[in-house]
């Protein structure tokens, strides 16, 4: 009687231990689904790999890298450098042309620089033919030379020198040349000095 009670009692909790186990378990079962379902729900979906739908875009990619210089097999392709190249070269050329034609067109257009010179010759002595010395000095003929008035002026003891005058165009006429050619005369002339010399 109290033996049976007792196992009675027991049965009972056991039972009651069995039906909270379960509960406990189902709830487990039951979350771990739930949470299973949301991950799916929040991963983001993964496109299948098709290879109807993945080769176009592999083929557009190997298109656009050997445009790039990234073919192996053939040269590299410049669709517009040497057309560019020639450009530049073409317009530095004209651009060139075009200053050369300025510069030439510019100095054409300016007149020449020009110096009026004053010279002294002067003869040995009083015997030395001062005309002849004259006639020799007018003789010398240089492009750009143009000769002007001259006269005879006393130096002393019956000495007489010949003042002359020139133009000279200095690009082309050297002034240290001119008194050359004029002392070569060395029968008639003495010395050839510069009294002046003025830019026209």
């Amino acid at each position: 009687t109290g033996a049976g009670r007792t196992r009675g009692m027991l049965s009972s909790r056991w039972s009651v231990l069995v039906a909270v186990l379960c509960l406990i378990c189902s709830s487990a079962a039951t979350c771990s689904s739930f949470k299973t379902l949301l991950q799916e729900q929040r991963a983001p979906s993964t496109p299948r790999c098709d290879r109807h739908s993945v080769l176009p875009t592999l083929q557009l990619r190997a298109s656009c890298l050997h445009l790039k210089g990234g073919g192996e097999d053939e040269d590299d392709v410049d669709l517009f450098g040497d057309d560019d190249k020639e450009e530049d070269a073409e317009a530095a050329a004209a651009l060139k042309a075009k200053a050369a034609a300025s510069a030439h067109k510019a100095k054409a257009a300016k007149p020449p620089a020009k110096t009026n010179i004053i010279l002294d010759v002067k003869g040995w002595d009083d015997t030395t033919d001062m005309l002849k010395v004259e006639e020799l000095v007018r003789a010398i003929s240089m492009e750009g030379l143009e000769w002007g008035a001259s006269a005879l002026e006393d130096v002393g003891y019956g000495i007489k020198k010949l003042r002359i005058t020139c133009v000279v165009v200095d690009d082309k006429v050297s002034v240290d040349e001119l008194e050359e050619k004029i002392g070569e005369e060395e029968e008639y002339v003495q010395s050839v000095d510069i009294v002046a010399m003025n830019k026209v």
